[in-house]
């Protein structure tokens, strides 16, 4: 009797099934421990933003709790003390981690996506980035990628064809929203010189940045191309024949994983490359993943059990919905006004995308300074706070942590192309280091004040630059002072706790 074939057919997904829903509980684990650990001191009840009273003015503003969850679905209504956040954090890697290691069904999908998008109606300006929404999208896009209760690795009913398309829309936009955001923004996209300032000026350079940022200039306009060719070409390519289709998601994936070296843009590339993996099936996985994996999906794809009409219809109704909710990302794209990182929706269903639409020519940081002198003078020694990740002391080496994301490192780089009161939190971060609140100083490297608070604290503006490698000092950067962001503060300072007051921080 002749045996079955050791792999899936060529054009099957079941092997794309298992690496997409692999990876994307990976990001979801890095996003809910990113949560868990940073969100006493983000917004638990002694954080910089609280949760809490950010819920209380949605409420007030919306005549009520009950009127408010329409507008902001998140189950914090039901409570937002730092227990109920941890609790959900802690649900949410618990599930994230039954995913990487295989364990996948409607339930759980759903519930990661409903515990995220609970965290990023509460997240404030630490979860308005871009990659937020488009975890959500693609969260919710896989709910219907798994059975309603088999939740093996290989479960018996083959993936639905409509939504690995679906995915493969997602990269579509994705991309090309990345794509036209540069043409239509920085001039320095178009004459092919902003890779001569990304690699510098990025939110977290790592530490092969500053290589990349000595590169010849012909280099950093091939780069410019090849970034206009990935974006706005290989999109094309996605919805093309099968062969062209495999080129352009290997390609996509190489492009991410290029950038993942090149920076610390959080857990956005490894997320990307999850719908580019929708451009992949069984025929090409089968040549790179274990013979034995490969084997197995084969035997269930042989067994496998043809879908209920339920079943099949469930993925064409969810690609009616997304065809509607997609006209509105589709106009965005064409207009010439297009807004970058959009939600058009409450639950973020189908959106906008794109990146790096202007890049800056300097690098400016703040640097946070305390001391304990009683007077502040010209003579006044000052130390400095170091962040996680950013920029600081010039002889540290550039940090690697991507994909996972150190929140406000990464706002506090914005806020330093800005002023304080555009950034009113800056100055709650003031208030907390002058009071040693634990939960904020472990977001930090270091607190040069273990023993007692500073009397005084206050922020400095400093411009950065790369070292050349061959700097005698050993240094990573150079910089130099450019101005006092805000004056030394303390705690009794009136003009200081008049600004507490009016952003409800203290009575």
């Amino acid at each position: 009797m002749e045996s079955g074939p050791a792999t899936p057919a060529p054009r099957s997904y079941w092997l794309t099934r298992f690496c997409i829903l692999r990876l994307l509980g990976l990001v979801y684990l890095v996003a809910f421990l990113v949560f868990v650990l940073q969100a006493p001191g983000l917004i638990g009840s002694r954080g910089l933003l609280p949760a809490g009273d950010f819920l209380a003015r949605v409420a007030a503003h919306a005549g009520g709790a009950a009127a408010a969850w329409g507008r902001l679905p998140t189950v914090f209504w039901l409570g937002a003390s730092d227990a109920a956040l941890l609790a959900v954090g802690w649900a949410g890697v618990t599930l994230a981690a039954l995913v990487v290691a295989g364990l996948a069904n409607v339930p759980i999908m759903a519930a990661l996506w409903a515990l995220y998008l609970s965290i990023v109606h509460v997240g404030q300006e630490w979860y308005g980035y871009g990659w937020e929404i488009q975890l959500l999208e693609t969260g919710f896009l896989a709910i219907f990628l798994c059975p309603l209760l088999d939740a093996r690795p290989f479960p018996r009913h083959p993936p639905p064809v409509a939504v690995i398309w679906l995915l493969r829309w997602l990269i579509v936009r994705i991309m090309l929203g990345a794509g036209l955001i540069k043409l239509r923004g920085d001039p320095c996209w178009r004459d092919l010189t902003c890779l001569v300032y990304h690699y510098e000026t990025q939110p977290l350079p790592g530490p092969l940045a500053r290589a990349l940022h000595l590169m010849p200039l012909w280099l950093h306009r091939l780069g410019a191309l090849w970034t206009h060719v990935t974006e706005l070409v290989l999109p094309w390519l996605v919805i093309g024949p099968r062969a062209v289709r495999q080129v352009a998601g290997v390609l996509l994936v190489a492009f991410q994983g290029f950038l993942i070296l090149s920076g610390n843009l959080s857990f956005l590339n490894w997320l990307t490359i999850v719908p580019c993996l929708a451009c992949l099936d069984d025929g090409l996985w089968a040549r790179v993943l274990p013979r034995a994996l490969a084997a197995r999906a084969a035997a269930v794809a042989r067994a496998a059990r043809a879908p209920s009409l339920p079943a099949r219809l469930v993925p064409l109704a969810l690609a009616a919905l997304v065809a509607v909710l997609s006209v509105a990302p589709v106009a965005n794209l064409l207009s010439p006004r297009q807004a970058m990182n959009t939600s058009f929706d409450r639950l973020h269903l189908v959106n906008t995308y794109g990146a790096f639409g202007s890049v800056g020519r300097e690098r400016l940081e703040i640097v946070y300074e305390g001391t304990r002198d009683e007077i502040v003078t010209d003579d006044t020694r000052w130390q400095a706070y170091e962040f996680r990740c950013k920029p600081g002391d010039p002889g540290r080496r550039p940090c690697q942590v991507s994909p996972y994301h150190y929140r406000l490192d990464w706002q506090i780089w914005f806020a330093a192309m800005s002023t304080p009161d555009r950034h009113p939190w800056t100055m709650h971060l003031v208030w907390k280091l002058l009071q040693g609140e634990p939960a904020v100083l472990r977001l930090l490297a270091t607190n040069p004040f273990p023993d007692a608070p500073p009397r005084y604290v206050r922020a400095v503006l400093y411009r950065y630059a790369f070292a050349p490698p061959d700097d005698p000092t050993g240094a990573w950067w150079r910089r130099e002072p450019v101005t006092v962001w805000f004056p030394a503060f303390e705690p009794d300072d009136i003009r200081f706790q008049a600004i507490l007051r009016r952003q409800g921080w203290v009575e």
